[in-house]
């Protein structure tokens, strides 16, 4: 006698509405994160990350750094591109001295709300609290779209 596990549709996981608006997720951001992207920001970077998020030619090709670890390692050789950090990430101490890394060598950075979002944008079941998009020719329209507004961004004092 076993118990017979009951599958939830997909149509129930919708009406029962976990998907928090983007004013629940900007009260749960941490105290650094400055400059934080405006909704429709937040949305063009989302989508950004998921054009090369074509994973399996991404993987390939490498477009998208995932993972503190990664993202620090490619940031020290010189790779250029859109730095994407989740503001809800706690410990601040796990990605703090990514955006100082970031404006010594130049390199536009934004946050965004929610590091589940920006996981799930970049194709992966898991949180992620940062995200390096590079440019490639397939996105480049969508690519400086964001560069540019992201650039545009006041910076923190």
């Amino acid at each position: 006698m076993t118990k017979a596990k009951k599958e939830k549709s997909a149509t129930e996981e919708e009406t029962t509405g976990t998907e928090k608006s983007y004013q629940d997720l900007i009260a749960n951001i941490n105290p650094i994160a400055q400059p934080l992207a405006p909704r429709k920001l937040s949305k063009k970077l989302y989508k950004c990350v998921k054009k090369p998020g074509l994973i399996r030619v991404a993987a390939k090709v490498k477009q998208i750094r995932r993972g503190v670890k990664e993202v620090q390692k490619f940031i020290n050789k010189g790779e250029t591109g859109i730095v994407v950090l989740a503001g809800d990430t706690l410990p601040i101490d796990v990605y703090c001295h990514l955006p100082i890394m970031c404006e010594d060598r130049n390199l536009p950075y934004a946050y965004i709300p929610s590091k589940v979002d920006l996981g799930s944008s970049a194709g992966s079941k898991r949180p992620t609290c940062v995200i390096m998009i590079k440019a490639h020719e397939e996105y480049q329209e969508a690519y400086n779209e964001c560069l540019e507004e992201v650039s545009a961004l006041p910076k923190p004092i």
